[in-house]
């Protein structure tokens, strides 16, 4: 068993980089840090979001980690350096999660404000804002290829967009509480979700039919 020990509250979430090689973690103590999976060395602390850490994910080819934070901003850090290469802002709302899209040239953001976003990952331009969902977002999913995203929300519903066009494509209805997680299978066939009514469920990425687990 390996620990990893350097931060001094809670960590909220841990991730593999893309090749195995390096865990990021970020904690409430208002930092990110990576971590050695081999050695447990810590290799890189980052901080300076402006309030505890919520979310960390690495750039599909591992050089490049994404943030949120209760600060109402969520940025892009160098994964090698710490250097901060680009930082975005929620107003007078924050970030619950943020995800690369696989090629890396795109940020998708779960926003406090009921919407999610899609920002150039190298300018900060926003792309596309997804309006439709009739509570705040808490968890953006990308699909394998790319093409399209999915979110979750404590308005109980699942949502399928375009990300080209940001076209709402699929409501997933059906759960009777806030739904926490979203996740595309390998194939991007399907979407499997998690909500706080205590179901999981499993859903045709192509036409919204589902079922319980």
């Amino acid at each position: 068993m390996l620990i990893l020990s350097g931060h001094f509250t809670t960590v909220t979430t841990v991730a593999w980089s893309p090749d195995g090689s390096r865990l990021a973690t970020a904690s409430r103590d208002q930092t990110a840090r990576v971590w050695d999976a081999a050695t447990g060395k810590e290799l890189l602390t980052v901080k300076g979001s402006g309030g505890d850490f919520r979310c960390v994910a690495w750039s599909p080819d591992g050089k490049r980690l994404a943030t949120t934070s209760w600060g109402k901003t969520a940025k892009v850090w160098d994964a090698g350096t710490g250097k901060e290469l680009l930082t975005m802002r929620g107003g007078q709302y924050f970030f619950w999660i943020v995800a690369w899209s696989p090629d890396g040239r795109r940020l998708a953001t779960a926003d406090g404000d009921g919407t999610a976003n899609v920002r150039d990952a190298a300018t900060n331009k926003r792309l596309l804002t997804l309006i439709g969902h009739g509570g705040f977002v808490t968890r953006v999913a990308w699909s394998p290829d790319g093409k399209r995203l999915a979110t979750a929300s404590n308005d109980r519903t699942a949502r399928v967009w375009d990300s080209a066009t940001g076209k709402q494509l699929l409501v997933l209805s059906g759960h009777g509480s806030t739904v926490y997680g979203v996740a595309w299978s390998p194939d991007g066939k399907r979407l499997a979700t998690a909500s706080h009514d205590g179901t999981a469920k499993v859903w045709d990425a192509a036409t919204g039919k589902g079922r319980s687990a």
